[in-house]
């Protein structure tokens, strides 16, 4: 998807919104992408049912001490981090679950 951080930083001034993390009472903004496709998902039995995937995308120095069970706060809905991705170019995908 992206390159590298400084692609990601191009991205963010065109498709990013607003993100609140808080972490101990803290709470801390930052710009990232904010994904939640769906996708078809079948379980066996001919039936397949849509899924969402929440997902955002952001530089990973704009939230370097992020952790499994943080909260995430977009567009005033809560969301639980449950899978951290950096890629090692400065740039994080995180999985999330509705709270």
């Amino acid at each position: 998807m992206f390159s590298t951080a400084n692609d990601v930083l191009i991205s963010l001034s065109d498709f990013g919104q607003q993100v609140t993390h808080t972490k101990d009472g803290v709470d801390t903004v930052i710009t990232a992408i904010f994904d939640n496709e769906y996708d078809a998902v079948d379980i066996g039995g001919g039936v397949p049912f849509a899924m969402s995937q929440p997902r955002l995308t952001f530089r990973t120095a704009d939230l370097p001490n992020l952790e499994n069970g943080d909260q995430v706060t977009i567009d005033g809905v809560d969301y639980h981090v449950v899978i951290i991705m950096p890629d090692g170019t400065g740039v994080t995908v995180v999985d999330l679950e509705k709270q």
